[in-house]
C-alpha cells in the first residue's frame, strides 16, 4: 500500500474530513456530510454545557442486542423515576447495520436520536463525520465517574484525545461447548487450549455423538469478528496490528485459514447456515464460538438437557495469547441535537452503565459487565459461566483495523470466508483476491480523509 499510519500519527489525523464513504457488512450506508457533519476542527473534549438544563424528554435508538429490550426499558424506567426525564425506546432496526442505515438517513432530515448504539465497526464512521460528539464535557455535566469502566472496554472509544462513547452491550467471543459430548467423547472436561489440539479431539467427539465436532459461526457478520482468533494464533491477521498494513495473504494467514477449509474437508467441522447456538443448543454440534451476549438465551434454550460448557479461545501455533477479540456496542451522542438533549442523554447513558445497572444487564443479556467495581456476586451465582468471560478480557487484543475503521471490509472478509470455506476455493488466491480488495477499500475511502 502506497503510505502506512503508525498509531500516533492516526490518531492525530483521523478527525479530518470525510468524503464519500461507503459502509459494509450488508451494505449498511454511505457517510458523506449530513447535518452535524462537516470538516471544521473539532473540540475533543465536546461541547460547552455551561448553563445548560437537561431535557425532560428524549429518544434513544436501539437494535436490542442480545435480547436487551425487557431489561433495558426496565432500567430506563428506573432512570425516570430517579431523573423524571421520559425516555422514548425507539426500535431502530434488527442489527446494528439497519441503525446505521437509519442513523445515516437522519442526518438529511434532521429527524436524529438524542443517543444511540454504536457497534464496533459502524462507530468510527460517525466519529470521522463529526455525526457524534465528544463526550469530555457531557460526562463531567452528567456527574459521570469514569474510573471504574474496564480500561479495555472504555478504551476502544477513545481517539484523537476524545471520549466518543462509553461501552454497553460489550463482549468477546467465547469457546461453548457441550460437556456430555465431551465425557461420551472421553475429553477433559475443559476448552482446548490449542486448535492443534481440538483437531486432535474432534474426530473422538465426532464418533461418539454422530454431529460435527465444531461449528463455524454464520459468517455474514462473524467471519471478520471470529477468524481473527485463528489468524491471530498463526501470527498473522487481516491487518497488522495497529496498523493499515494488510497481511491477510502471508503464508502464516494461508496456512491459518487452510487449517479451517481442512476441517471442513476431513469431516470434523461445518459452517452454521444462522445462529451457531441454536444448533449447539439442539445438539446438532458439539461445540462454537459466539458472542458472550449469546450466553444468557443459550442456557436458557437448554435447560436441563444438557450441560454448557465455556472456555477462553483457542490458541494457535505461534501466539496463545492474547487472541480474543473484544466486541460489541456502546452508547453515543448526536452532534446535532440541543444541548439540553444531549446532556439528558449523557445522564441517561451514564445511569445505564453505572455498577449496579451493567450487572443488571449482564445478567439478562451475557455481555460483559462494564465497570471493575461492580458486584457480581449475585450474577456469578445465578450465571457462573460469565466469570470465564469476565477472566477472558484480561487477554483480550484490540480488533485489526482492517476490520473495524475500513468501509466495506466486513463483508468482504465475510466474502471470502464463504468462499473458502462453503466452495472450497483455493485458500492464496482468495486470500490474495481480499488483500487487492482492502487495500483499494484503504486507499480510496480512507486514506484520503485521515491526511
Amino acid at each position: 500500500m502506497r503510505s502506512m499510519f503508525d498509531r500516533r500519527r492516526f490518531l492525530g489525523l483521523a478527525g479530518a474530513g470525510v468524503g464519500a464513504l461507503a459502509l459494509g457488512a450488508c451494505g449498511g450506508p454511505s457517510i458523506g456530510g449530513g447535518a452535524g457533519g462537516g470538516t471544521a476542527p473539532v473540540d475533543v473534549n465536546g461541547p460547552d454545557f455551561s448553563g445548560v438544563e437537561a431535557a425532560k424528554s428524549i429518544t434513544f435508538w436501539s437494535n436490542h442486542p442480545g435480547g436487551s429490550e425487557q431489561i433495558t426499558r426496565s432500567l430506563l424506567d428506573a432512570f425516570t423515576q430517579e431523573s423524571g426525564i421520559e425516555v422514548e425506546l425507539v426500535t431502530a432496526g434488527a442489527n446494528y447495520e439497519e441503525i446505521a442505515q437509519r442513523f445515516q438517513t437522519a442526518q438529511a432530515s434532521g429527524d436524529l436520536p438524542d443517543a444511540v448504539v454504536l457497534s464496533d465497526v459502524w462507530w468510527f464512521r460517525y466519529y470521522m463525520q463529526q455525526t457524534i460528539i465528544p463526550l469530555g464535557t457531557a460526562i463531567e455535566a452528567a456527574g459521570i465517574t469514569t474510573a471504574g469502566y474496564r480500561e479495555s472496554l472504555i478504551g476502544d472509544y477513545q481517539y484523537d484525545g476524545g471520549q466518543w462513547a462509553l461501552p454497553w452491550a460489550r463482549s468477546t467471543p467465547l469457546f461453548y461447548y457441550n460437556k456430555a459430548h465431551w465425557e461420551a467423547a472421553g475429553l477433559e472436561d475443559r476448552a482446548p487450549q490449542t486448535w492443534a489440539e481440538f483437531a486432535e479431539w474432534a474426530p473422538a467427539l465426532k464418533e461418539a455423538t454422530g454431529v460435527s465436532a465444531y461449528e463455524f459461526p454464520a459468517l455474514d457478520g462473524y467471519a471478520g469478528w471470529i477468524l481473527q482468533n485463528l489468524l491471530w494464533g498463526y501470527g498473522s491477521g487481516w491487518s497488522a496490528e495497529e496498523s493499515f498494513d494488510i497481511i491477510c495473504d502471508n503464508p502464516q494467514a494461508v496456512e491459518a485459514i487452510t487449517f479451517a477449509q481442512n476441517s471442513i474437508k476431513d469431516g470434523w467441522a461445518t459452517v452454521a447456515s444462522q445462529a451457531a447456538v441454536d444448533d449447539l443448543a439442539a445438539e446438532g454440534c458439539s461445540a462454537t464460538i459466539e458472542s458472550t451476549g449469546s450466553l444468557v438465551g443459550l442456557l436458557d434454550t437448554v435447560g436441563d438437557k444438557f450441560e454448557v460448557g465455556v472456555g477462553f479461545l483457542p490458541g494457535g501455533p505461534q501466539v496463545q495469547t492474547p487472541v480474543c477479540p473484544t466486541g460489541g456496542a456502546g452508547l453515543g451522542i448526536p452532534s446535532g441535537i440541543d444541548p439540553a438533549n444531549q446532556l439528558a442523554s449523557a445522564m441517561m447513558i451514564g445511569f445505564l452503565t453505572n455498577p449496579e445497572n451493567t450487572v443488571k444487564f449482564s445478567a439478562a443479556t451475557g455481555y460483559m459487565p462494564v465497570q471493575t467495581d461492580a458486584d457480581v456476586s449475585t450474577l456469578l451465582a445465578e450465571t457462573p459461566q460469565i466469570q470465564t468471560a469476565i477472566d477472558q478480557l484480561e487477554v483480550t487484543r484490540s480488533q485489526d483495523w482492517a476490520r473495524v475503521f475500513v468501509p466495506g471490509a466486513d463483508l468482504e472478509m465475510a466474502n471470502a470466508a464463504a468462499a473458502v470455506l462453503n466452495e472450497q476455493a483455493d485458500v492464496q488466491e482468495t486470500l490474495t483476491g481480499l488483500k487487492s480488495t482492502l487495500e483499494e477499500l484503504y486507499t480510496t475511502q480512507v486514506e484520503p480523509n485521515i491526511g
